[in-house]
């Protein structure tokens, strides 16, 4: 009914053959190769390397041994006798590491005969002309030399050659003969001078020569079959033995997957057999290990979801209506807000504008003072309302930025004291002196939330009460209570006031101007100064204000 399908075993089997054997293999040829590059080059460059070092340690015995000769030569020259002259050679020679014998040769003959018998000895024979057809000559052990030569390479598995011009080996390392004589068979006929050239028929293998002048020798560095096999081969095989390991771990792997996967299929097709029979109780139950892939498990813990997602969906419903409906209120809010405490402002500024741009009256300059003033107050409560709901943002996203710094609280409460509209004329009582510590906050802001807190008491006094501005000094802060008398407001409203649009009178009769902001803004810049803000109303304080600052580092030392 369905046509011919592969089963999923079949499909995983042809996925496996092209995704991973055929891709495994060439990857394995191509890193392999890769592989065989970079160890080949690094052969040549190490080999190269080794030339050079033994180069230098020979440069460095030449230039020494010449150097300690030359000294002893010109020193020769100012000794009378010839006793005193093989005294002092024979000291000499006690004081020169690995130097076996110096003596004076009076002729090219005899330097020639002392060369051809060190050489039979394999000595070195080292000569300093001292003047005309007269030599200092110094005997050097070979195999002092050689240590000395070959002494950093010790762990080293190439060998290494050190020839006279003539051909004749004055040292080695890691020395066989049938290595030795076919090497020297691959070596050029004419020889580069002074610095490494690669030669040889055998990529793998390569050979390294440096032919010099000074001394005449030649230096040949060989990279036997051992060190290829150890640098190249046995990587290689390295690398394909990996490939084969994880190939099996695949095989494995997959294998595990396909069992599992098999067996909770079908506890997939059970589940929905049973839920288009009716049995909607039916829960799947799988077998979870290590290789039950995680869209199985989503699928199946979705599939027991089913029948609780429309309740959730519900909550979510009812949770979306109650912050669409807190959104409308904040709306109306701030409607509200805008059209009761914009308009009063603008129409008193419209109306004495109004007035005083009349060219048809005579207005003296008693009222045109009273009018600009009228003006200006009402501009500027215009201008706090604006600052006020620019400000929200801020607080809500916690963006307030303020600057603190050392303040005295007195001076800011007088600030404050004249910025305020007391229109009732509330006496105001600050119980605190003059050598009240500083607190650490942002002047501007501070003025801000006094004001704002100092108006508030003003409106929502009782007749003929005052406002009293109480103080108490803690340990690492300072607290600062703003109490005005009123009735007690109750917990519950008493909680809500430092929310939005939030007022004690009641909307509809407006009772005392404002905004319902003041307390929200206040909260918000007191915490984003680092103190705290709290509210408490009793029979013995009616309403008031806690503010908690903290004290400068200098003023809690003390």
């Amino acid at each position: 009914m369905f046509g011919k399908h592969l089963k999923i075993v079949e499909q995983i089997a042809i996925v496996f053959l092209f995704a991973v054997v055929i891709p495994m293999t060439i990857s394995g040829f191509i890193i392999n190769n890769i592989n065989q590059h970079s160890m080949r080059y690094q052969l040549r460059e190490s080999a190269v390397l080794i030339a050079n070092m033994v180069s230098d340690e020979i440069d460095f015995f030449n230039m020494t041994v010449n150097s300690n000769l030359e000294h002893i030569a010109f020193s020769l020259k100012y000794l009378p006798t010839k006793e005193a002259k093989n005294a002092y050679l024979k000291s000499s020679v006690e004081k020169i590491p690995d130097c076996e014998k110096l003596e004076i040769v009076y002729s090219d003959k005899k330097l020639e005969d002392i060369h051809q018998v060190n050489k039979q000895a394999r000595k070195a024979t080292i000569p300093v002309k001292i003047s005309e057809n007269i030599y200092l000559v110094a005997t050097y052990k070979l195999d002092a030399v050689k240590d000395e030569l070959f002494r950093s390479l010790q762990d080293d598995k190439r060998q290494i050659y050190v020839l006279t011009n003539d051909g004749t080996l004055i040292a080695e390392h890691n020395f066989t003969t049938e290595a030795y004589n076919k090497t020297i068979s691959l070596l050029p006929k004419k020889l580069k001078k002074d610095k490494p050239i690669i030669f040889g028929d055998v990529k793998n293998q390569p050979l390294v020569y440096v032919s010099k002048d000074e001394p005449k020798i030649t230096i040949i560095v060989n990279t036997t079959e051992k060190v290829t096999k150890k640098a190249i081969t046995n990587n290689s095989w390295k690398i394909i033995l990996s490939c084969l390991f994880a190939t099996f771990t695949i095989i494995l792997v997959i294998g595990l997957y396909t069992y599992y996967l098999y067996i909770n299929i079908r506890q997939l097709f059970k589940g929905i057999i049973a839920i288009s029979k009716g049995n909607y109780e039916r829960q799947i139950r799988l077998l979870t290990t290590a290789f039950t892939p995680h869209e199985i498990i989503f699928l199946a813990f979705e599939f027991n979801r089913m029948a609780t997602e429309i309740h959730k969906s519900y909550i979510q419903l009812k949770k979306n209506n109650v912050e669409l409906k807190q959104l409308n209120e904040f709306r109306s809010n701030l409607i509200d807000t805008v059209s009761h405490e914009l308009r009063t402002p603008l129409t008193s500024i419209q109306g004495y504008t109004t007035r005083l741009m009349r060219q048809d009256i005579v207005i003296d300059e008693e009222t045109r003072q009273k009018s600009l003033r009228i003006i200006k107050e009402q501009s500027e409560r215009l201008k706090r309302l604006i600052e006020d709901l620019l400000t929200i943002p801020d607080i809500e996203g916690m963006r307030l930025r303020t600057n603190n710094e050392q303040v005295w609280l007195p001076e800011i409460l007088e600030e404050a004291r004249v910025l305020i509209k007391n229109k009732a004329k509330k006496e105001i009582i600050f119980n605190l002196n003059e050598e009240f510590p500083l607190v650490q906050g942002d002047k501007d802001r501070l003025v801000q939330v006094f004001v704002n807190l100092l108006e508030n008491a003003s409106k929502y006094a009782s007749e003929d009460s005052k406002i009293i501005v109480d103080t108490q000094i803690l340990k690492e802060k300072v607290k600062i209570f703003v109490k005005n008398d009123c009735e007690v407001i109750p917990p519950d409203k008493l909680n809500k006031l430092f929310e939005k649009f939030i007022r004690l009178d009641d909307n509809t009769t407006r009772t005392t101007r404002g905004t319902g902001l003041g307390l929200f803004i206040v909260k918000g810049l007191v915490e984003a100064m680092g103190g705290e803000i709290t509210l408490h109303s009793d029979e013995n304080c009616g309403f008031c204000v806690e503010v908690s600052l903290k004290l400068v580092v200098s003023e809690v030392l003390k």
